[in-house]
């Protein structure tokens, strides 16, 4: 009933009420009913914005008296229009109809009486009574007038209050699409922190898995790691510091992956321990930036999945150009969820790749497939669409550059049997000497990150299990462009 108005605008509100009464009193006022009428009518417009239901209630009282007195309509009836404007514009949804009512009820009152006054003569029998269609044209005409006078008001009322509802609601829209975007920008800059993270933690515990257990019989396969662990870490420390610049506006975007940069992570992987198959047909043409970026991160995905939760025989990568798209699959057998894992005393580990050490370690990291979802014989499947326009993208360079990966080659190879790949459940007793088998930890986002990929470069992304492969494939359409 009461509304909270600032400063300013209380002072403005009563200002202009105190100045109408002032010169309306400077104007002249006659009798004691006119004097209420006038403060009364003041006071209406000065609660008019306050509360516009008390200002009706203040201004029908003020009519009320001056029908009484039969007094003729004053200058202060003015104030009545500015009342039944904020019934409309700041009232409630009934309190809104109910000025709407008053509007017609008072030209209704106000066409009475002003036609009993012009004929009132008339009616006491002082002069003869005027013809009924006079009275009809004069009663219509002053119908006519307060109508459009006090409904017209109340209109301009519902006007601006159907424009004020229509800026707010274009103002929470915009808002909504401010918090959306800030939510996609963040969704975006945990994704590509997830890839770059987990991609180089991946490498380097493999590493220095790898290097513990080679160190007695192979040091330079030590140098090595250490190697690739340096590398593989100034490039992710590069990466982090460019998604931390991505929040700063005032900074440019730095460089992202490409195609090209593909074999940089193959070779990082290989030297990691995991043999990478490259096989790839058709003639290559251009994508766009964002469709580079999804296939980049979706095959970094994919590998880094398979060097950390795979078999450990290696991993297959196939791309296949065609005229309209680019079709690709990343595949890698997976380890039975039930088999255990021997204990191998660290003393006698033999000298064996990266790739061993890490299946070892494999299940402290955080699977992107829980693997009580992944049993022998599983699978997945992605399908990438990507967006429809299509340009050439120069490769860009990375923003570190990184020690030569070793190949796995160099590594000797182990002369007592392979540690087996696929860890210990958590029900199963450890031999003799050996450490508890880690327990498992909670499922990541990996398949979803990479689904998620999928969507934004406007494709879809499925999982299926299939011949004790994990497969990942996913399809880009390509409308147009030539040779990068």
């Amino acid at each position: 009933m009461i509304r909270t108005l600032g400063p300013a605008q209380l002072a403005i509100d009563i200002g202009l009420a105190v100045a109408c009464v002032l010169l309306r009193v400077a104007i002249g006022i006659e009798g004691v009913a006119l004097a209420v009428v006038v403060v009364a009518m003041g006071g209406a417009l000065a609660l008019r914005r306050v509360s516009p239901v008390l200002a009706l209630g203040v201004a029908w009282l003020g009519a009320i008296v001056q029908l009484a007195a039969v007094l003729p309509p004053d200058l202060a009836n003015l104030a009545i229009l500015p009342v039944l404007y904020a019934t409309a514009r700041r009232g409630g949804a009934g309190l809104k109809w109910v000025g709407l009512g008053s509007a017609i009820l008072g030209a209704v009152i106000a066409t009475a009486y002003l036609t009993a006054i012009a004929y009132w003569s008339a009616i006491v029998g002082e002069v003869a009574a005027p013809a009924p269609s006079r009275v009809l044209l004069t009663a219509t005409i002053l119908l006519i007038a307060s109508s459009a006078t006090l409904v017209l008001s109340w209109t301009f009322g519902l006007l601006a209050r159907a424009w004020a509802a229509a800026r707010e609601s274009r103002r929470r829209e915009a808002l909504a699409e401010q918090t959306v975007a800030v939510e996609q920008e963040r969704n975006r800059i945990a994704r590509d922190m997830h890839d770059v993270v987990a991609h180089s933690l991946a490498v380097v515990i493999a590493q220095a898995d790898g290097a513990r257990y080679a160190r007695a019989t192979d040091p330079e396969a030590v140098d090595s790691s250490l190697v690739t662990i340096s590398s593989t870490a100034r490039e992710a420390l590069a990466d982090v510091r460019l998604l931390l610049a991505q929040l700063r506006h005032d900074e440019a975007p730095g460089p992202q992956p490409v195609l090209a940069d593909l074999d940089r992570l193959y070779g990082q992987l290989r030297a990691s321990g995991l043999p990478v198959a490259i096989e790839e047909t058709g003639t290559p043409a251009a994508l766009p930036a964002g469709a580079q970026i999804a296939v980049y991160r979706i095959v970094q995905e994919a590998l880094t999945n398979a060097l950390r939760h795979g078999a450990g025989d290696g991993a297959r990568v196939e791309l296949t150009w065609q005229p309209d798209r680019v079709s690709g699959v990343i595949s890698n057998r997976v380890a039975r969820a039930t088999a255990a894992a021997p204990a191998v005393p660290a003393t006698t580990a033999p000298a064996a790749p990266a790739l061993r050490a890490a299946t070892v370690m494999a299940p402290a990291a955080a699977p992107a497939v829980p693997a009580a979802t992944v049993p022998a014989g599983a699978a997945a499947a992605a399908t990438v669409p990507a967006s429809a326009a299509a340009a050439t993208v120069t490769p860009a360079a990375p923003a570190v550059a990184a020690a030569p990966a070793v190949p796995a080659a160099t590594a000797p190879a182990p002369a007592a049997p392979a540690v087996p790949a696929a860890p210990a459940p958590a029900t199963a007793a450890p031999a003799a000497g050996a450490a508890p088998a880690p327990a498992a930890a909670p499922a990541g986002h990996g398949v979803d990150g990479m689904r998620e990929r999928a969507l934004l470069a406007g494709g879809t992304l499925g999982a299926a299990a299939h011949d004790e492969r994990f497969v990942v494939e996913f399809t880009i359409p390509i409308t147009s462009g030539g040779r990068p």
